[in-house]
């Protein structure tokens, strides 16, 4: 008789047990990026796919890829680059902040021949975001001549699902 109520009792336990809430880690993550778009008498198209992991404190770490194509006359850009990602959701307002470093690498080819440059990037940004989708500013306090953009202040355009 012992031996059934052991049983039983290990069996409760072992159920009570499988009931807690687990914490799957894909229901914190989310992909998207930004895409860009600008022509006229110069053409760029960039593409900056990436994925974030959403913490429960209003924190979010993740990478990302970057693409730019850019020309302007005879000269052809190709921009590759990497990133890390951080953003914080101030709570209860829907303002983002966010940090970014992207390192990237251009070539540049024109009549006068070919160019090959990288460059680092460290991106300070804050946003509006509502959701799945953020717009706002970023500044990058490591601009310098070597960039192939043509500023440091550029908009953040975010989109995440």
């Amino acid at each position: 008789m012992k031996k059934y109520f052991l049983i039983l009792f290990l069996s409760c336990s072992f159920t009570m047990f499988s009931q807690e809430k687990k914490v799957d880690f894909w229901d914190h993550v989310q992909f998207g990026g930004g895409l860009s778009m600008s022509f006229g008498s110069q053409t760029t198209i960039g593409v900056s796919p990436s994925a974030i992991y959403n913490f429960d404190n209003g924190f979010a770490l993740g990478t990302g890829l970057t693409y730019v194509y850019s020309k302007f006359d005879d000269t052809k850009t190709n921009v590759y680059g990497a990133s890390i990602i951080s953003l914080y959701q101030i709570p209860n307002i829907n303002i983002q902040l966010s940090g970014e470093y992207e390192h990237s690498f251009a070539k540049q080819t024109s009549n006068l021949g070919t160019i090959s440059t990288n460059f680092p990037a460290l991106y300070l940004g804050v946003a509006y975001n509502n959701g799945r989708f953020a717009v706002g500013i970023r500044y990058d306090v490591l601009y310098d001549d070597r960039s192939v953009y043509s500023s440091a202040v550029s908009p953040i355009v975010r989109f995440y699902f």
